[in-house]
């Protein structure tokens, strides 16, 4: 018996609702309050062409980590949402002949509920039943909206602790010319940002740290064009490191965010002297293309493949929202 069943047996109410994919996935999201930019490459921002496909220098060994969430409401306890949550997260190495295999795992399945707030018997079967909770405060649970979103906010708080560990555990052991790629913020271990060969690429861009003429010229980038690198401090809980913009595709027509990443790395000289070259790595990553995922246009390819790794080891009655159509009596 599962600890749902447990809890609905003991007279919870059964629920179904899993939130929209991307609060699913564990948004990655970059709304930390940030300093300026302070540019470290020329006194303004400007637009660099990168080397072509056939140009691009790829390193010979690659490791690419990426992180997976997964959480739907399971029962309710009164107006108390009990949460079912999953969070993986892995490191997979590119072989010789472009073959991707596993290096570190790790995951994490929990339920998600504010304790003090639970009748104590449905409380009781709770903590009996389930042995990793994630106790949240539960002073918002009558604001169903705003307490979905601390949920959320707790989901992502795990499954970003988990990159972070497997990061810091990777570039341990890389090889002597080997790299790590890795799909959110370089900038949240101090340990890897300072790592000369681990890069960060986010594709989401919550936080501004340009303005003016800067952040014109970063979001109309022309396609295969990265921008002048400049230093982000991010932060309470983000260490310096250097950063760009890179268009993977051509925005016209789409808008003004489409395949657009921003690029992290550790705050040296040689970041910038190697910018153009590693974008043009990265561009060349963009195929195959991430399909069927919604955001492929920012989604370099190895990323996208341990997303869906992760996604066929995770356990499968979360993969799909129930119908919430009425049932004839």
């Amino acid at each position: 018996m599962t600890w749902r069943q447990a809890l609905i047996d003991a007279g919870a109410v059964p629920v179904a609702f899993v939130p929209n994919p991307a609060a699913a996935r564990g948004s990655k999201e970059d709304t930390e309050p940030a300093d300026r930019a302070a540019f470290v490459e020329g006194a303004e921002l400007e637009a660099h062409p990168v080397p072509d496909r056939g140009g691009a220098r790829i390193p010979p060994a690659v490791s690419f980590l990426a992180g997976f969430a997964r959480w739907g409401v399971v029962a309710c306890d009164g107006i108390i949402q009990v949460v079912d949550a999953y969070v993986a997260a892995a490191v997979r190495r590119r072989d010789g002949r472009g073959v991707l295999h596993t290096r570190f795992e790790r995951n994490r399945a929990f339920a998600v509920a504010p304790l003090e707030r639970m009748t104590p018997g449905l409380r009781h079967v709770l903590e009996a039943s389930v042995s990793d909770i994630e106790p949240i405060d539960g002073g918002l649970a009558g604001q169903p909206a705003r307490y979905l979103d601390t949920v959320e906010s707790t989901v992502r708080r795990v499954r970003a602790g988990l990159e972070r560990e497997l990061a810091e555990q990777c570039i341990a052991t890389l090889g002597a010319e080997e790299w790590l790629v890795l799909d959110g913020l370089l900038s949240r271990s101090p340990t890897v940002a300072r790592h000369p060969r681990a890069l960060g690429v986010i594709n989401s861009h919550g936080t501004q740290f340009l303005e003016g003429r800067g952040l014109e010229r970063a979001l109309t980038l022309p396609a295969g064009h990265r921008t002048s690198v400049f230093a982000v401090r991010g932060g309470h809980t983000r260490t310096e490191v250097y950063s760009w913009y890179l268009r993977l595709w051509p925005w016209e027509g789409n808008d003004l965010l489409y395949g657009l990443l921003r690029v992290e790395a550790r705050p040296d000289p040689a970041s910038v002297a190697l910018a153009s070259e590693l974008s043009g790595w990265l561009v060349a990553e963009r195929a195959p293309l991430a399909t069927p995922a919604t955001r492929w246009d920012r989604l370099l390819y190895p990323l996208h493949n341990v997303e869906e790794y992760l996604k066929a080891r995770a356990p499968r009655d979360l993969s799909t929202a129930r119908h919430r159509l009425p049932v004839a009596s």
